[in-house]
């Protein structure tokens, strides 16, 4: 069976590219990131996502240096995740320096040694913050990088990185991860980690704006 690697947060959109990646008969391998975020909440609901979908080898990695160069509220505590009407700028302070970069480098080198011939990653550049790392051209970049820098890519052995979710809405998502019955009661968005998500941080409004949209509720607590 053909291999997928998949950047797993825990989050709503990674956990439907799971659902994709498995639709389109890939043997999924996930891949979690440990990089000093503020809490560990979506490492601990990546690792429920992993179960549910009875993956073989779920993988989580450790790369504190993320928090010990801090630069954003995701990692450094000493600055406030904001909320949607607190924040205006155009690269809000969740922006990560260059994390997709790091995620994507680590997960096509995983993927080469596993034998994967795609890496899914749940970025978008319809609904989403202004991070730089989930643009097309990004993505674009990062693929022709990857096939530059690796052995696979130089032998013939071209790895993909799929971004299924790049050009739809919070809304169109979550309509084709209840198609695909993705397990979104497992998942968190929550910026600030705890077991009932606050509703006001940008990414609890543009998941909360995205279900009652699709006309769904969402299954996940909240303050």
């Amino acid at each position: 069976m053909k291999k997928a690697v998949i950047v797993l947060s825990g989050g709503l959109d990674s956990t439907t590219c799971m659902g994709i990646a498995k639709q389109e008969g890939y043997d999924l391998y996930p891949l979690t990131f440990n990089y000093g975020q503020r809490h560990s909440r979506e490492v601990n609901q990546a690792k429920k996502v992993a179960e549910y979908f009875e993956v073989k080898e779920h993988r989580i990695v450790d790369i504190a240096f993320l928090n010990q160069i801090g630069g954003s509220a995701l990692t450094d505590s000493s600055i406030d995740v904001p909320t949607e009407k607190e924040e205006k700028e155009e690269i809000p302070s969740t922006y990560v320096p260059a994390r997709n970069m790091i995620f994507l480098s680590l997960a096509s080198a995983y993927a080469e040694v596993i034998g994967a011939e795609a890496v899914f990653i749940g970025v978008s550049a319809v609904d989403y913050s202004g991070y730089p790392d989930c643009r097309p051209e990004f993505i674009k970049s990062m693929n022709e990088t990857i096939n530059l820098a690796t052995k696979a890519g130089t032998t013939g052995e071209h790895i993909a990185i799929q971004a299924p979710l790049m050009h739809l809405t919070k809304k169109e998502t979550i309509e084709k991860g209840l198609e695909l019955k993705v397990p979104y009661q497992l998942t968190t968005s929550c910026y600030n980690g705890e077991e009932e998500a606050c509703g006001e941080c940008d990414s609890c409004q543009l998941r909360l704006k995205g279900f009652e949209e699709a006309g769904a509720k969402d299954p996940i607590p909240y303050k």
